[in-house]
């Protein structure tokens, strides 16, 4: 019979430990809102105690997003697990998820403890927890370097005192599959208390195990996978939800497991996880890459015209990629528009559409054609925008190989119209430079990525950077069929994220 596999998403917490990736309030319910549409089990809110404006987007998330269990982390600290409840109490299905390390390195070097006193702290954070909550979650902080013994003992106590989840991570990615799922067998035989109990598995990416290690952990019993959407997170990130998922239920004959999630939403979920948090998807990404469902070979090609079953094992449709014959010019109207979006799924309200509608129009006079990639890049950043302070309105760039080049740039702000100019090592520095003597702000220039999202000469143009104002990172992200431009409204749209994050 197949097994029910809970799939815990720590996108908002553990995904948004990415420097320059942290999400507002809005975005972190917009995220959630799609995360609970996907059918995750278990959102993972984030980390409350870490400021007072997650714990605030917690909350929010906590009243709003109904459906999956609402998780807040905390350490094993009575403040801590105080400010948790407080985050996630007005949760449908509130959850507490309380961690301390348990290998001897996470005890001598960073808790300064014994194993015997990290032990008892382990007891009195569950029970302290479950004064406040019935579902408390508690994780084996780097359970894959803790001597098996001790790790034994630990999971049995917090059992005994009232954990209703135990999650073993392999929080640096140390673990080979094999070792892994031999660590999950072991536990589940030498910890009889574990089958009154949710298992539960967090893998890191450091060695790019983190999927096959949470895999070989569900053929050997784990119950509960701990993911984010793109694999993001710390270091090289966490297991990617869409891969597990996908692997689970395109190889069910060996799993014999299967999930709860609509997996037409696996694209759709991604996309806005990159945009909102201005994290590239690589090209050659499983699943929801560029490239994950095209074909260049010309044997590849013959054998997809024959049978896609011949080189895909996966429907790109499976995961919500769609490809429309409807062509989209600067003539639609309207009502062609709208039924685009139907088809691709949007449902925007009559602001948001007439902001996507003069977008459209914006990149269609300058481009022939506009794909359903082109549309939904427009929709995504019209609909997942920060609070404008700055609006981009034109520019003018003068540049070659024998001068120094001149930005002009026109911003709008509460209605009025500034503009000035400046110079700069190139055209997109120039354009940079201007806009900072706009807003009397300077940046610091940490990254800088430019791709073409659609082909052809007149391909959308997408830019993305991260920015260093006042000592923290923003990302900003931008888009146009004029790379230049692109890059400056991208430049822009950090620094709105600053002053967002400053009012």
């Amino acid at each position: 019979m197949s097994r029910k596999i809970i799939v815990f998403d720590t996108t908002l917490r553990d995904g948004e430990q990415v420097p320059g990736a942290k999400l507002n309030k809005r975005q972190k319910i917009e995220i959630a809102e799609q995360l609970a549409k996907l059918g995750v089990d278990v959102i993972e809110a984030g980390f409350p105690c870490s400021s007072p404006e997650d714990l605030k987007a917690i909350q929010a998330v906590s009243e709003q997003v109904k459906g999956p269990v609402i998780a807040g982390l905390a350490r094993a600290v009575q403040q801590d697990i105080d400010i948790a409840w407080d985050a996630v109490r007005n949760a449908e299905r509130p959850r507490i998820h309380v961690f301390l390390g348990s290998s001897d390195i996470h005890l001598q070097k960073k808790l300064r403890q014994d194993r015997d006193s990290a032990l008892q702290r382990a007891v009195d954070a569950v029970k302290y927890a479950k004064k406040y909550c019935e579902d408390v979650e508690y994780s084996t902080e780097d359970a894959s370097r803790t001597d098996f013994e001790y790790l034994c003992r630990v999971i049995d106590a917090v059992i005994a005192n009232g954990a209703t989840v135990v999650n073993v991570p392999d929080t640096v990615g140390y673990a080979t599959p094999d070792e892994f799922g031999d660590l999950i067998r072991r536990l589940r035989e030498g910890v009889p208390a574990l089958d009154k109990v949710t298992l539960s598995v967090h893998c890191h990416n450091d060695l790019g195990l983190a999927v096959a290690n949470s895999l070989s952990a569900v053929r050997n019993g784990a119950q509960q996978v701990e993911c984010t959407i793109n694999g993001v997170g710390e270091r090289a990130g966490n297991a990617s939800l869409e891969e597990i998922v996908m692997a689970i239920k395109t190889r069910h004959a060996v799993y014999q497991a299967h999930t709860d999630i609509k997996t037409t939403e696996i694209y759709r979920t991604s996309r806005m996880v990159s945009r909102l948090m201005n994290i590239p998807v690589q090209p050659n990404k499983a699943v929801v890459g560029a490239n994950a469902f095209a074909h260049s070979s010309g044997i590849h090609q013959d054998g997809i015209l024959k049978d896609r079953t011949t080189y895909e094992i996966m429907k790109p449709e499976d995961v919500g990629i769609k490809e429309h014959a409807i062509v989209l010019t600067a003539r639609s109207g309207r009502a062609a528009l709208r039924h685009r979006l139907g088809d691709l799924g949007y449902e925007p309200t009559p602001e948001q559409f007439e902001r996507v509608y003069q977008r459209f129009i914006n990149v269609a006079d300058r481009k022939k054609e506009i794909s359903s990639r082109d549309l939904s890049t427009i929709v995504e950043i019209e609909l997942t925008k920060v609070p404008e302070t700055f609006s981009f309105h034109s520019l003018q760039i003068m540049s070659g190989n024998t001068m120094t080049p001149l930005a002009s740039v026109c911003l709008t702000r509460e209605g009025e119209t500034i503009t000035d100019a400046a110079t700069g090592n190139g055209p997109v520095d120039a354009v940079f430079n201007c806009i900072e003597r706009i807003i009397g702000q300077q940046g610091i220039l940490r990254d800088y990525d430019l791709k073409a999202v659609t082909m052809g000469k007149d391909a959308l143009g997408e830019a993305m950077v991260r920015v260093e104002i006042e000592g923290s990172v923003y990302s900003g992200i931008g888009t146009s069929p004029d790379v230049i431009e692109a890059s400056g409204r991208a430049y822009l749209n950090a620094f709105n994220r600053f002053f967002a994050n400053s009012h």
